[in-house]
């Protein structure tokens, strides 16, 4: 039974940094891009100001969204990828209203001014004024991108087809930039204006293009990841152990996940997220991925030796938020692989509930029950229909009677882990003992 004394939580959390943080820079650049809008001076009609307004503003949230997804990993560690990613989503939406509204003042103001009709306007506009085309342009490649970001198109499109059209963001974004640099009253009505522009801009860029160019490659050249062994846990599951050089130097951390392509001749376009099932040693890195699609169903297949590109590690699904000396983890469905490695790393008690519909459903069933047995752990095994949810408020407190005084880790299928939030908050746990892994990797 395990006797390390778990380390003390830290004095600030770090989800509330992070956010804190983030809301910070909006704020304070909403700050800046206001006082600059004024000091460029009000020698327009009202609907022309508000469309520059407007403009300006839908310029900076896209700078923003830059941020958001840029996979910088203190960000990252700190707030999770689906996180992040679903501040994203509707970030994005509230960026299309901001540009259409842009688009629609702008039109209006200067048809009023000309008496032109607001479409003739428009077309004037863009066939004579620099940088107004590239303008429209842009605004139509964000429109189907969030045409095809809404949940009825989404559920529609494979997650290659999204991502290929999500890419056009980027293209739209360099072209409304250009168009901004062109036209915009704002960003040339003084050199403080226009290095502000240019440094926002470049710290946006920038950080995507390290967060998810230059940090990727830079550690897959440094630890040159390789298949070390495939071995089948199951009939339908399989665990791939990966080795490469001074892995120890990789901040990776149970709980978290990696992109993983494995460069084969039918699979180095693929990257499948798939969790660490083990946490991390310095020496090797272990995934372990049930046939689900394509992707997972051909692991089995891979040669000892085959060439890997990871990206990562990712997600806040870590010890790193420990605010009790105790700890509840739920797990269901793929959810048991980053939950199994956060049971080896967790000190304290530690309850483990693993939910499955029968009980040969159970991935590593055998070496959970070992482990758990090495640390101390308790292991419920809770089985029954995929229609009904036996981890309701009672249940789980029969379980767990002391619940409220652990951090809840819960990591499954979306049904599965609503329904254990739900229980936890009727439990009386305080929201920030509770962690949650959704699977929603987009962007």
């Amino acid at each position: 039974m395990t006797t390390a004394r778990p380390p003390a939580p830290p004095a600030a959390r770090p989800r509330v940094v992070a956010r804190t943080g983030l809301a910070a820079v909006l704020v304070g650049n909403a700050a800046v891009v206001l006082v600059l809008f004024a000091r460029a001076g009000f020698s327009a009609n009202a609907l022309v100001l508000l469309g520059r307004l407007t403009g300006l503003l839908g310029a900076l949230l896209m700078a923003f969204q830059l941020l958001l997804v840029a996979r910088l990993p203190w960000l990252d560690r700190r707030l999770g990828m689906d996180r992040l990613t679903s501040w994203h989503r509707w970030v994005g939406f509230s960026l299309l209203w901001l540009l259409v509204a842009h688009a629609v003042f702008t039109t209006s103001g200067y048809a009023a001014q000309s008496s032109l009709p607001p479409v003739d306007e428009l077309v004037s506009l863009a066939t004579t004024v620099e940088g107004v085309l590239r303008a429209v342009v842009a605004l139509v490649l964000l429109v189907g991108v969030g045409v095809a970001s809404a949940r009825a198109a989404r559920r529609r499109l494979a997650y290659e087809t999204w991502h290929f059209v999500h890419l056009y963001t980027y293209l739209a974004v360099v072209l409304a930039f250009a168009h901004q640099v062109a036209v915009g009253t704002t960003f040339t009505a003084s050199p403080l204006a226009t290095a502000y522009w240019w440094a926002l801009w470049g710290c946006a860029l920038g950080a995507v293009l390290v967060g998810r160019v230059a940090l990727p490659l830079w550690r897959n050249a440094r630890h040159r990841l390789r298949v070390a062994a495939v071995v089948p846990e199951s009939d339908d599951v399989v665990s791939v152990h990966v080795t490469g050089r001074d892995l120890d130097r990789l901040p990776a951390r149970a709980g978290q996940f990696f992109l993983w392509r494995f460069l084969t001749r039918d699979r180095w376009w693929q990257a499948n997220p798939f969790s660490l099932s083990a946490a991390p040693d310095g020496r090797s890195l272990r995934l372990t991925a049930k046939a689900l699609g394509d992707g997972s169903a051909s692991l089995r297949s891979l040669r000892v030796g085959t060439r890997v590109f990871a990206e990562g590690p990712y997600g806040a699904f870590t010890a790193m938020h420990r605010t009790r000396p105790n700890a509840l983890l739920v797990a269901g469905g793929a959810g048991i692989t980053p939950v199994r490695a956060l049971l080896e790393e967790l000190t304290g008690h530690v309850v483990l509930v693993y939910r499955v519909t029968r009980e040969r459903d159970a991935v590593l069933l055998d070496e959970l029950r070992g482990l758990a047995h090495a640390r101390g752990a308790e292991l419920h095994v809770v089985t029954g229909p995929s229609a009904a949810e036996p981890l309701g408020p009672r249940a789980l407190g029969a379980l767990v009677p002391d619940a409220r005084d652990r951090d809840v880790f819960v990591c499954g299928p979306p049904g599965m882990t609503a329904a254990v939030l739900r229980s936890a908050r009727e439990l009386g746990v305080p929201g920030h003992q509770v962690h949650a892994e959704r699977f929603g990797l987009t962007g």
